[in-house]
């Protein structure tokens, strides 16, 4: 049997995925991720997960299984838009780190899909791993940190910590684009500027991936 797992590239994956009862429930096929079926189903990785017991540190599914969907879209979109503040003003993120000091030692085996997965949990967990503390202030209100919101819950389901192979973090970012750093506030500081730098802004960020499935 074929293993899948999700991917916050999701733009790079072939396959499709082929509804077993168009109403409940749903089959993957390979290249299918938890993330490409919540979004083509209008839904979130975090709901998918729950409704199917899937495991929210690997998001592993299989080819060929058949999965429980959560839920119809306008229900989906119902809860998602509720959610939102009709208007926010610019948040400030501040994430303070104990003191502790962590090495991290590199592997040349890339060869093994699991033991990337690992390292990777290691490094978001280990997110609080120097003794400073440090703030950001996100420059976004309104539709933009609605949309931005959006892409946080698509993307990780809001946790900073979610980890999918390189991809870390509460907007499944790299570990070069976040250096190493992967506290909350540097999060957001790095999101903005990728998606200012990318797509001019989070309501165009969030276009492209309603269109791609990611950004």
């Amino acid at each position: 049997m074929l293993l899948v797992t999700t991917a916050g590239a999701a733009g790079l994956l072939v396959g499709g995925v082929t509804a077993a009862d168009a109403a409940t429930t749903v089959t993957a096929q390979a290249g299918d991720t938890v993330t490409t079926i919540a979004a083509r189903y209008d839904t979130t990785v975090t709901a998918f997960e729950q409704a199917n017991n899937i495991n929210t540190a690997t998001h592993m599914i299989y080819a060929g299984q058949t999965y429980t969907l959560p839920g119809s879209a306008s229900t989906q979109t119902t809860t998602t838009t509720s959610a939102q503040p009709a208007a926010q003003s610019a948040q400030t993120y501040t994430y303070t780190q104990p003191t502790q000091t962590t090495n991290y030692q590199s592997s040349n085996n890339s060869s093994s899909n699991n033991s990337q997965t690992s390292s990777a949990s290691t490094q978001a967990t280990s997110a609080a791993s120097t003794s400073t503390s440090s703030s950001y202030t996100s420059s976004a209100s309104g539709s933009e940190a609605a949309a931005k919101a959006w892409i946080a819950n698509k993307e990780s389901g809001g946790s900073y910590t979610a980890t999918n192979g390189q991809y870390i973090g509460k907007y499944q970012l790299t570990s070069s684009y976040l250096n190493g750093d992967y506290s909350a506030s540097n999060q957001e500081k790095v999101a903005d500027s990728y998606v200012a730098s990318r797509y001019g802004s989070w309501t165009a960020a969030k276009a492209y991936w309603e269109a791609n499935g990611s950004y």
